[in-house]
């Protein structure tokens, strides 16, 4: 349990490595989906593209939404954008900032998705084997076949079992030349991820550095603030639940004491500092409208701290120099014995 308890204990302390590591995760799990799944094209003119697109553009949306709802900040994210203005104004830009960090990771797993379906080809082959240049990679004028029969046809290159067009188009050349088109746009597609990676984690910082450190600083700042009113309010629950059950087994206990001579009883010493730790708010009704006021009315952000030296060139300046304090008088008594 200690072994489990300090693993624990290290994923809330290190919170980022751990939604990297989660992120990972999904990636991994998502290619072995893949491998896994059972592709079937139907092999029919009306059904090849919605399937093969299906599979291309469903499971990363799915992986998406996965990825958001694994990630403990959403909740963090919705209730700071829900919440009432109260003394605490809302920066836009600490928002962004918190849900594109979050989308970073999000889109991790759904990339990895769509570049496997894209290099392995299958997908791209079920989708648009009715649209093979029958012109070029064929023999179109051997046979005199509609363009209804021609389609036909062609949707069930996928389907070696079953295809029988091999006068019109040779399966293989087929596949090989949907594989090949649906391979290149699969190096396209990870290319283009992974130059727009490095433009957004790089290239971001350089244009407002100022404005990146705010929002990085505020964000890290709501997080912190929402972990420490947690383990506060859990310590003041078990504060509260310790002092409510010791008062009622000290009322159980009463008519005992009475019949046993009226033994001596003992608070028990961690009794007060249980009480201290209740900071007042000893009652259902207060602890309910102390939790609603912390959601309508947080506290601004201004802990009034003291003047500090000029010395240093930023704090402090503009202001008037400080009063020199008036001289101390010493009064001295004389007690005569005559």
């Amino acid at each position: 349990m200690d072994k489990f308890r300090m693993i624990f204990q290290f994923f809330q302390s290190n919170q980022e490595s751990f939604m990297n590591g989660i992120c990972g995760i999904m990636a991994l799990a998502s290619t072995q989906m893949y491998s896994a799944f059972d592709f079937n094209c139907p092999c029919l003119p009306h059904y090849n593209l919605a399937y093969g697109l299906g599979i291309l553009l469903v499971p990363p949306f799915i992986l998406f939404l996965l990825g958001f709802v694994l990630n403990n900040n959403i909740s963090m994210l919705a209730e700071e954008w829900r919440r009432p203005q109260g003394q605490r104004g809302k920066d836009p830009a600490v928002l962004r900032y918190m849900f594109c960090s979050m989308a970073q990771r999000a889109m991790i797993a759904p990339v990895v998705w769509v570049s496997v379906t894209l290099l392995d080809g299958k997908c791209i082959t079920c989708a648009f084997c009715t649209s093979v240049p029958v012109e070029s990679l064929g023999n179109a004028s051997h046979l005199r076949l509609s363009q209804g029969e021609i389609q036909r046809v062609l949707a069930r290159i996928p389907c070696k079992e079953i295809y029988n067009g091999q006068q019109l188009i040779d399966n293989e050349v087929a596949v090989r030349y949907l594989r090949c088109i649906s391979q290149a746009l699969g190096w396209c597609f990870v290319l283009l991820m992974t130059t727009l990676a490095f433009l957004v984690r790089s290239l971001r910082p350089c244009f407002s550095q100022a404005a990146f450190l705010k929002s990085r600083y505020w964000s890290h700042y709501i997080d912190m603030e929402r972990k420490l009113f947690d383990e506060t309010c859990a310590e003041h629950a078990r504060s509260f639940a310790k002092v409510c059950i010791q008062q009622f087994f000290e009322g159980m206990s009463t008519d005992l004491v009475a019949a046993r001579c009226h033994l001596s009883r003992k608070a028990p010493a961690d009794a007060g500092e249980a009480a201290e730790k209740l900071l007042g708010i000893t009652d259902q009704g207060t602890m309910n409208m102390a939790l609603k006021s912390w959601h309508r009315c947080k506290p601004p952000l201004d802990l009034h701290p003291p003047a500090l030296p000029t010395g240093n060139g930023w704090a402090g300046e503009g202001q008037p120099p400080p009063h020199p304090s008036a001289p101390r008088r010493e009064t001295a008594a004389y007690y005569s014995w005559v």
